[in-house]
């Protein structure tokens, strides 16, 4: 039988000092002193970019940032070559929807990041770590939603790449847009922008904006930072998020504990929103909106084929673990010259007809994708592990295992639980003692009786969770 587990603690990454950039931030409110939260952080993260490679025990790594997970064809063929030419022939997808290479040799940095300059994937080598940004992947593909979210994308990633001052976020501060049809809104992202059916805020005609009430953007957009919501217009929305976390980095400054990102504030230090908005000139009306629930598979991509409006169809597939080699990258390319990827490390490829998308299925099934919401490795992840991980006390990829639906499983090396996915989940996690610990987290938090030799059992147990009245230990 199981001992109680604790709820897994966020995970840390050594940090390397580097000076930090005050920005001229309105928004600030202080009312309770730092020493009234337990958490300070005294240096900067050190959360690995396209050009600040983490040495692991594989080789050096580099994340990739991949702002809403857009790519173009060319892109994904230049992933596809960085991997060959500088790491291990794969790429790891990452819960935000990045890429990670891994094994890059000591003298292959320069040359990965003169292609990725090359091809777009690097527009601002100070800025590359905090391009964090994800986005509901079906927006525009499927009918559901507030339209398209790639203008608001665009815009704001191109305004975090614009300003000094935002190189100083931490890497971990996320961004989240969302179509309004609730699957990234729940991911625990910094700033939220939550796309409305409802009417914009009034503006003020001196400011001018020919853009306020763009149909296809959406009429109004939900900031969401912390517990505050304001609504705005969907024009304005990208704006909105960048005066969000410049008020993030004040409210932070002035806390003293070094928080990286909005809930590692102290109690009392909250995101002045309303004021932060105002002093940018932007209209915003008190708007409220219920936390959004975790995402489910109801509200995610799922392995098979989507058909959208006009007859167009879209392939959804996912790698088995979240590991996608060169070959499987170039079998992504498809006749819309995009793909997306997805923060539950999968791939969107849209442009298909209904023929045309059961064709690239069934290749990409060949080619080793998982293709059906059903499939054996369909919902199972896994972190690093050894030998990759110096912390990892086992090789979690070899030791995975295949299932028949139901909860997501996370394999995890050691307690850190590194990639570790939202909402209600099984975590099977490696110990010292050469064993592993089976426990289902989230709201149906409980633990799963496992005895020697079981471990397949106990899995596909937990995995049922949801079909039985949650406990708790």
């Amino acid at each position: 039988m199981l001992a109680a587990m604790p709820p897994p603690p966020t995970p840390t990454t050594p940090q390397q000092g580097e000076p930090a950039t005050q920005p001229p931030a309105p928004g600030t409110t202080r009312d309770a002193p730092p020493e009234a939260h337990p958490l300070t952080r005294d240096r900067s993260d050190a959360c690995p970019g396209a050009l600040r490679l983490h040495s692991a025990d594989d080789g050096r790594l580099a994340r990739l940032r991949l702002p809403g997970g857009i790519l173009t064809n060319r892109q994904v063929e230049a992933l596809a070559v960085a991997a060959e030419r500088y790491g291990d022939g794969h790429l790891t997808i990452t819960s935000r929807g990045n890429a990670e290479l891994r094994g890059i040799g000591e003298s292959c940095g320069t040359g990965l990041a003169e292609l990725l300059r090359h091809t777009h994937l690097l527009p601002s080598e100070r800025h590359e770590r905090i391009r964090n940004i994800v986005a509901s992947p079906l927006a525009g593909l499927d009918g559901l939603g507030h339209g398209t979210l790639l203008p608001r994308l665009r815009a704001l990633d191109a305004l975090l790449c614009a300003e000094e001052w935002t190189a100083a976020l931490s890497g971990r501060f996320l961004f989240a847009l969302d179509d309004g049809r609730g699957d990234v809104a729940g991911l625990g992202a910094d700033v939220t922008l939550l796309a409305q059916a409802g009417d914009a805020p009034a503006r003020d005609a001196q400011a001018g904006n020919a853009q306020a009430g763009n149909a296809q953007a959406g009429n109004a957009v939900v900031v969401r930072v912390g517990a505050s919501t304001l609504k705005v217009a969907a024009s304005d929305a990208p704006r909105a998020a960048l005066e969000a976390a410049r008020a993030f980095l004040a409210t932070a400054a002035a806390a003293g504990t070094g928080a990286w990102r909005v809930r590692e504030l102290p109690p009392g230090h909250t995101v002045d929103l309303a004021t932060a908005l105002a002093h940018a000139n932007i209209p915003a009306d008190p708007t409220l909106v219920p936390p959004a629930p975790a995402p489910t598979p109801a509200t995610t991509p799922t392995p098979g084929i989507l058909a959208g409006p006009e007859g167009a169809y879209t392939v959804v597939v996912a790698p088995v673990l979240g590991r996608v080699s060169a070959a499987q990258l170039r079998a992504l390319a498809g006749p819309g010259g995009e793909v997306r990827v997805t923060p539950w490390r999968g791939f969107v490829v849209p442009g298909f007809d209904e023929r045309g998308a059961r064709e690239r299925l069934r290749e990409l099934g060949d080619a080793g994708f998982v293709t059906a919401p059903d499939a054996p490795w369909a919902g199972v992840g896994a972190c690093t592990g050894r030998p990759g991980c110096a912390k990892a006390l086992a090789d979690v990829r070899r030791d995975a295992l295949p299932g028949t639906g139901g909860l997501p499983v996370h394999w995890s090396g050691c307690e850190r639980r590194c990639g570790r996915p939202h909402g209600d989940w099984v975590d099977v996690t490696a110990t010292a003692d050469g064993v592993y610990t089976v426990a289902v987290r989230g709201a149906r938090e409980r633990q799963v009786p496992l005895e020697e030799g079981e471990l397949t059992q106990a899995v596909a147990a937990a995995r049922r969770a949801p079909h039985g009245p949650p406990r708790t230990t």
